[in-house]
């Protein structure tokens, strides 16, 4: 993976539910969903599949984005 910051689409399964994350370590990241280390949202809803990333080189821009796909 490149650097940078990173907008993510998770989902639970077809047609299910969907989460949108931004993070700096993509890989890592989808691997604490993925174990369920993280509680919440995508741990009491089984969001561990990666459907869709981007990469932006702008922390403030991948947070815009991330606030655009999640409205």
């Amino acid at each position: 993976m490149m650097n940078g910051y990173y907008v993510y689409i998770l989902a639970s399964e077809r047609n299910g539910t969907l989460y949108t994350g931004m993070t700096s370590n993509l890989v890592k990241r989808i691997a604490e969903h993925k174990e369920g280390m993280i509680d919440g949202f995508t741990k009491a809803h089984k969001v561990k599949t990666l459907v869709y990333y981007e990469v932006h080189d702008d922390v403030n821009k991948a947070i815009k984005r991330e606030k655009r796909v999640k409205n």
